[in-house]
């Protein structure tokens, strides 16, 4: 079995079981003519079940040839330019060429006895990222597995800051179309049922300055405490950016944190054309980018960034096996000081990689070119009879709902689009996300794919059209 262990004697077998890895996945890749088979959860479930993991096979092209029949076969694919429903990107090569480094070397980013160089490219790499925000020369942050965690280690630091010993009092003001990650974040940490206010929108789904202000004062008025504002650039469901210098005035007026969520929106940070659209963000006390959507890194690929690196210290914990506090004095630079997690992976070389191989202005012309193709896409809709489409998108998404011309019933609308999606996902032609709006069930649309065109979106919107059209048929059979 030892043969197996990844080391110096058995790198030519790593070589090879890799290279059949790659080259698998490549043959797939290229082979691929829609993002999902549509295979059923039953069809898919005894495959699985079948398998003895007590038994192995003990071949790679064996493993490989399994692996096709449980997995690689049936994955969704989200380099086909017909996948267009969640917030998943396909991702660049150069980042794809850091997992397979950063799995291969193993490096835990927690000590610097743990990871030396990886250390200091993942703290450049935080530095480059508030630059580009523009938090100032005190500024700092660390990795974090996703926009969850980040927005999570956001608050603790809101928490902390509000210096409040009562926490029923503490209340957290985010936009009613903001992230749910706010109200979980909240839950974990201790807070009142009460502490998340939603904050209303306008029709563009940014959140309403005049009623945040309303909400702040009244906050104070019933003696409680603003802890933090999250404004959000990029909602998942619609892509709108909440006007973020508006929203700093009310937190500096009202002594509240400042937490930009920008795990979708935080593209912009590489983009020379719509750059000016987060403008207002450099005011935030905090911040959380997803680079594993808008900048097309493998997940997980996020991280907190914050204006005062002091206040990073609410995380830190000091272990005499670990970051004894004799490596603060002597200066080692332990990243698991700023860190929720202790053993976290070396995900930021993947972004190193692409930045040194293509540049921040290839990955911002690439994100220009999603939000280029949103703006399309919305012209096509508005155009469509058959289509009522929400908001004219800040982003790369685009939520609408199919709209039959004999029909009037708002719930049969509803079982029409649902049925749509769902008979949409099954054929495997294309993959498409939903929601609701007001109430009723919409679609979405969420182009993160340089090489979707607008020829896509229009096959889909006939696509959709015709199952819909499909079951509404059926169903006035059946009544009949």
């Amino acid at each position: 079995m030892r043969s197996h262990l990844l080391n110096g004697l058995t790198a030519e077998h790593y070589r090879r079981s890799v290279t059949e890895g790659v080259e698998r996945v490549a043959a797939k890749l290229a082979a691929t003519e829609r993002p999902f088979t549509g295979v059923a959860v039953d069809e898919l479930s005894p495959r699985v079940d079948a398998i003895d993991l007590d038994r192995p096979l003990g071949d790679t092209a064996a493993v490989l040839d399994e692996l096709e029949d449980v997995y690689l076969r049936d994955a969704v694919y989200f380099h086909h330019p017909r996948y267009l429903a969640h917030l998943n990107c396909p991702v660049v090569i150069p980042a794809v060429l850091g997992e397979a480094v950063l799995s291969a070397v193993n490096s835990s980013l927690d000590t610097w006895d743990q990871s030396a160089g990886g250390t200091l490219i993942e703290r450049k790499l935080i530095d480059w990222t508030t630059a580009r925000i523009g938090l100032g020369p005190a500024a700092d942050g660390v990795f974090t597995s996703g926009g969850s965690q980040s927005n999570l280690q956001a608050l603790l630091l809101a928490r902390e800051e509000a210096k409040s010993d009562d926490l029923g009092k503490l209340r957290i003001f985010a936009s009613e179309v903001g992230h749910f990650s706010v109200q979980k974040s909240a839950k974990l940490l201790g807070l009142g049922p009460d502490a998340v206010v939603t904050v209303p929108v306008d029709r563009d789904k940014r959140m309403q300055t005049l009623a945040l202000a309303h909400e702040l004062e009244r906050c104070r008025a019933e003696g409680l405490v603003p802890m933090a504002v999250v404004a959000t650039a990029g909602t998942t469901d619609f892509g709108s950016i909440d006007p973020l210098p508006e929203i700093a005035e009310l937190c500096d007026r009202h002594g509240a944190w400042m937490h930009v969520d920008a795990a979708y929106g935080c593209g912009l940070l590489a983009s020379r054309k719509y750059r000016h659209r987060i403008d207002g963000i450099e005011r935030a006390d905090s911040v959380t980018v997803d680079y594993h959507k808008s900048f097309f890194q493998p997940v997980s690929s996020s991280a907190l960034l914050v204006r005062d690196a002091a206040t990073l210290r609410h995380a830190t914990y000091h272990a005499e096996y670990l970051n004894p506090r004799r490596a603060v004095r002597e200066r080692i630079p332990n990243q698991v000081d700023k860190s929720l997690q202790t053993t976290r992976r070396f995900d930021a070389l993947k972004l190193w990689l692409t930045l040194r191989v293509m540049g921040a202005d290839g990955i911002g012309e690439l994100f220009d070119e999603v939000c280029d193709l949103a703006v399309q896409g919305w012209h096509l809709l508005a155009a469509d009879p058959r289509y009522d489409v929400v908001v004219e998108p800040s982003l790369s998404t685009l939520v609408f709902r199919y709209i039959p011309a004999a029909v009037t019933d708002p719930a049969e609308i509803d079982r029409a689009n649902l049925h749509a999606r769902k008979a949409l996902f099954a054929s495997g032609d294309a993959v498409v996300a939903g929601t609701k709006v007001g109430g009723r069930h919409y679609l979405k649309f969420t182009l993160l794919n340089p090489e979707t065109t607008p020829s896509d979106i229009a096959a889909v919107l006939d696509l959709i059209a015709g199952h819909a059209e499909q079951y509404l048929g059926e169903s006035l059979d059946r009544a009949s």
